[in-house]
């Protein structure tokens, strides 16, 4: 228990008091983004490279309370975690240290699209050749059970990219990627601890505190943004979270957890960036337009045109999260398809019911 305590204060911590230097820091560089662009939100200059305390807090969090020993109830079982959580380690560092560099380069002089795909599809196949962190199971859901290598390897690949890409895009307003990778994160660790995986819960509560102490500048009025340096990281221990939350055996479940299916939760928290991505690529697709292009029509753009201002914007949206979240753990024992249906229904018609109502600007 004290891994999982100590692992989210340390990187809370490490990220509220160093905060406040790196923001001086970044104003005497001018490692800042300034207003002007029509799809900018802020009006003054605003330091981009919070994501570097947001990966220091979950690499030494994480490197510092990894758990050795643990008396508990699942005894061997709880060892065989340790042993399978140390061989991916070694992988999962290198991967956050590639996305890290990787969007601290962007945030400063920019990298071209074809370049960053060709390096997620490097870090994307380390993650699910080398670490063995990839679907393998549906558990019923589509009515689909174990699926080939090969179709897992293409499917974890292509999940890995829109996770990452996800987090990526739903950065456009003080405190929106923060507080929803913060909750998320949180459900994760519980999830986690709760089915006795000692060392993906602290992997959750590091990112989780990182965030949690990040959140306390991000919010609005932003004083510094994560920039894709932070984004990207996110995106990648989110996606090792939702695969290994999938990938729980049965046998491995509290009687409480038997009838949650796991896919369906794995989405359910993540819901609102998948949602909101595949709703703005669907969009630009049936118009023509490039799935990457910039325009103003994700949810959070919605929610500011109908006039609820940033901070009531991106409390809406926590609480869609949370509420996604909390009806897969307290839905009766439904098959994984009927648990998609409600759960992926109640997510997509909220959504759409935002964009019936007409924005103030429509009259």
């Amino acid at each position: 228990m004290w891994e999982l305590i100590f692992g989210f204060a340390t990187s809370f911590l490490l990220v509220f008091f160093a905060t406040p230097v790196l923001i001086k820091v970044a104003k005497l560089k001018h490692l800042v983004d300034e207003p002007g662009d029509a799809r900018k939100l802020h009006q003054r200059s605003i330091p981009t490279i919070g994501g570097i305390l947001i990966f220091a807090g979950v690499i030494i969090s994480y490197s510092l309370c990894f758990p050795s020993t643990h008396e508990s109830q699942l005894g061997e079982i709880f060892s065989q975690n340790i042993l399978g959580a140390l061989g991916k380690f070694k992988y999962l560092v290198a991967s956050m240290f590639i996305l890290f560099f990787l969007g601290l380069k962007d945030d400063i002089i920019g990298v071209s699209p074809s370049k960053k795909l060709l390096v997620h599809i490097v870090v994307g196949l380390v993650l699910i050749l080398m670490a063995d962190i990839r679907i393998t199971n549906f558990w019923g859901l589509f009515e689909i059970d174990a699926i080939p290598d090969w179709a897992s390897i293409i499917l974890s690949l292509f999940t890995y990219i829109v996770i990452v890409n996800a987090i990526n895009l739903i950065d456009g307003v003080d405190g929106l990627a923060a507080g929803v990778g913060f909750i998320s994160s949180m459900a994760f660790a519980y999830w986690f601890y709760q089915t006795g995986d000692m060392p993906l819960a602290v992997l959750a509560l590091a990112l989780g505190g990182s965030l949690l102490g990040f959140l306390f500048y991000n919010f609005n009025p932003a004083r510094i943004f994560m920039g894709d340096s932070g984004s990207l990281v996110i995106g990648l221990v989110l996606y090792v979270l939702a695969v290994e939350l999938i990938e729980i055996p049965a046998n491995r479940l509290p009687e409480g957890m038997l009838g949650v299916s796991k896919p369906v939760l794995a989405m359910a928290m993540l819901s609102y960036p998948l949602i909101d991505t595949l709703r703005v690529f669907f969009y630009r697709a049936i118009r023509g337009r490039s799935p990457f292009s910039a325009d103003k029509n994700h949810i959070h753009h919605k929610l500011l045109s109908l006039g609820f201002g940033h901070k009531k914007t991106v409390l809406i949206l926590y609480g869609y999260v949370a509420l996604i979240i909390a009806l897969c753990f307290v839905m009766p024992d439904y098959k994984p398809n009927i648990s998609f249906l409600l759960v992926g229904g109640v997510a997509i018609i909220v959504v759409q019911i935002l964009f019936l109502i007409k924005s103030r600007n429509q009259g």
